[in-house]
């Protein structure tokens, strides 16, 4: 089974050791010791989280900013969470280890596992949920070791490696203009950025327009929510008076009849 869940998570490995691996150089190229690597990947384990933890340490970013923007960014995985929460094991270690590790990529591969029928499959569709789990953050680890050791040991140019968590967003960016098919949002959330350059100092820019960005969205969603009652009402009262003026008709055709 193990083989088959190596198999099953292949993909993740590819893209994990790549990403893990800058990770690991980006952190060490920031005056960092080796070791922090694989502590941060074991026990914060968050991706994206990660290279922008590299940025704000090098910045000198307070605790509030970081955990803020820290759970913006991961706030997904709320979503993530509860929609699969009613599978993981019940009331075990194992359960408490899924909702940790539960990233982009093994959300993806945990909901693409057929549904257990009976309690024998349950127990295995469980095991395998561990499984991949555990080896998707063995993967994360695994990239991030190797690449703060060649960062120490190794004479790198990392020139440009910094770019990695630009194009890591700018991917995740297109992914949700393909599920959203809406421009405005990202026209207001660049806006509002390119607002906040001008205005803010560099330390604020981050989460203040991540703040401003959200509020604005939030507002002109419920403005168009309520726009669309509005028009909805008012169809609505349309169909009401034509229906009742054709009833009117109907019933003095009837009335002139007799």
């Amino acid at each position: 089974m193990k083989n088959t869940i190596f198999t099953y998570t292949l993909p993740v490995l590819l893209g994990y050791l790549p990403l893990g691996f800058a990770f690991g150089l980006l952190l060490v190229d920031a005056g960092y010791p080796w070791w922090l690597a694989p502590l941060m990947s074991l026990t914060m384990y968050a991706g994206a989280a990660q290279y922008i933890a590299v940025g704000l340490f090098t910045a000198g970013a307070s605790l509030w900013e970081a955990m803020l923007i820290t759970l913006l960014v991961n706030s997904r995985h709320l979503a993530y969470g509860m929609a699969l929460f009613n599978r993981f094991p019940p009331r075990s270690l194992r359960r408490l280890y899924l909702i940790f590790a539960l990233t982009d990529e093994t959300f993806a591969l945990l909901s693409s596992l057929p549904s257990p029928q009976s309690q024998k499959e349950r127990e295995a569709y469980h095991s395998r949920m561990f499984w991949i789990a555990l080896l998707d953050h063995s993967y994360w680890m695994a990239g991030s070791v190797l690449g703060a050791i060649a960062g120490t040991m190794l004479p790198l140019r990392i020139e440009g490696i910094a770019f990695a968590l630009t194009a890591l967003f700018i991917i995740l960016m297109i992914e949700q203009i393909f599920i959203v098919r809406r421009a405005y949002p990202f026209v207001v959330a660049a806006l509002l950025t390119l607002l906040s350059r001008v205005f803010l100092p560099a330390r604020l820019l981050l989460p203040v327009s991540i703040v401003v960005s959200l509020l604005a969205l939030g507002l002109s969603e419920r403005y168009v929510l309520k726009g669309q009652r509005s028009l909805s009402g008012i169809g609505d009262t349309g169909e009401g008076n034509r229906a009742g003026t054709q009833e009117m008709m109907q019933h003095s055709g009837e009335t002139e009849k007799l």
